[in-house]
């Protein structure tokens, strides 16, 4: 029914579809993928911050199309004005009025090409859609209707005619995902691929539409969370602010989206409940970008996404109570593989634990 959440299982088993679709033209880079649909289903926007050529934009485009999203790609350049995101009124010289005209960032799937290439006025225009779902324009507010995701790229490496983005823009990102170099096979793979398409363009159909990705994302709020993981993930980012090597630690925000992108792991897995792996699996990309490393760390180019996962490793990791307690009896071989609990009618594994779950 529209409107109304979609069962985590039914949310995986789409999600997995959505995955493969993308994964067959995007390869090797399933973590990275299940990332970026993680920060989309929670409703996030995502920067994929890496070296040209590694299939940033093509995901951003292969991920609209399997959502079924209306996509638009804007390319951030210097001379790019705050009007050319958002849109400006023009006179209708036959009406005789001035009528608004949107602009690119009225869509449901928005790739910002090189956001650091555009000065910051524009990235500002940029950042209250991602924010506030709205444009304002000459004293007006417009709203974006939802579903409204950013897919921002950045090049780490080059830096001369740019506009880095400021912390407090960063922040603003839900993620920040890298792909990295393919391995020798998955390059192969690219070629063999590409031979056997015999074109240049991907079109991927569609595996769900907005309304869909919307009920998806409403079961988000169904998910289950122990207090002891959620003390577990104030406790990472507190530990942001301690670290030997970090300079500025993340903001509250940054436990925020902790939560956020382990419940959208945990939905991706058709769970209804957040186990510590999830916040684990999330926390450099939902980290890594919201830290200031010491300047004298620069010349050792220690990578950010280094110290969360140390963070991770020295902080202890709470039991989850959530998590399926097989029959005993159970060998060791059979454990290993995928077993459905044994349910009692009208028992809810997401209202079970009434004290200390959120």
């Amino acid at each position: 029914m529209k409107g109304q959440p979609m069962p985590a299982a039914e949310v995986g088993r789409l999600a997995r579809a959505v995955l493969d679709a993308v994964g067959s033209v995007v390869v090797g880079k399933q973590e990275a993928l299940e990332l970026v649909l993680a920060g989309i289903l929670a409703g996030g926007n995502v920067l994929l911050e890496d070296l040209p050529g590694l299939g940033k934009t093509l995901t951003a485009r292969s991920f609209a199309q399997a959502l079924g999203l209306d996509f638009r790609r804007l390319q951030f350049t210097p001379d790019l004005l705050p009007a050319d995101v958002t849109g400006s009124f023009f006179y209708d010289q036959r009406r005789q009025e001035f009528e608004f005209r949107p602009g690119p960032v009225f869509t449901n799937l928005l790739l910002a090409d090189e956001i650091n290439r555009t000065p910051p006025k524009t990235q500002a225009a940029l950042l209250e859609a991602m924010q506030e779902l709205q444009v304002s324009v000459e004293g007006q507010t417009f709203p974006l209707e939802p579903p409204f995701h950013v897919l921002a790229t950045a090049n780490p490496i080059e830096y001369e005619g740019t506009y880095p983005l400021p912390e407090a823009q960063l922040d603003r990102f839900l993620l920040r995902v890298s792909f990295g170099y393919p391995d020798r096979d998955e390059e192969q793979t690219v070629l063999h691929r590409r031979i056997a398409r015999r074109r240049e363009q991907v079109e991927l159909p569609p595996v769900i539409d907005a309304a869909t990705l919307r009920r998806a994302q409403l079961a988000l709020e169904s998910v289950a969370v122990e207090d002891s993981l959620c003390a577990y993930m104030v406790d990472l980012v507190a530990a942001t602010r301690t670290h030997r090597s970090v300079q500025v630690g993340a903001s509250p925000r940054g436990s925020l989206a902790l939560l956020l992108t382990s419940r959208a792991r945990a939905v991706l897995a058709g769970r209804t409940y957040v186990t510590p792996e999830d916040v684990k699996a999330v926390a450099p990309a939902a980290l890594a970008h919201r830290i200031t490393l010491r300047p004298e760390l620069w010349l050792r180019q220690l990578d950010p996404a280094e110290v969360v996962r140390e963070i991770c490793d020295q902080t202890p990791t709470p039991a989850s109570e959530l998590l399926p307690a097989y029959r005993s009896g159970v060998s060791s071989q059979a454990s290993s593989a995928v077993i459905t609990p044994a349910r009692r009618d009208g028992d809810d594994p997401v209202h079970r634990y009434t004290q200390g779950v959120r």
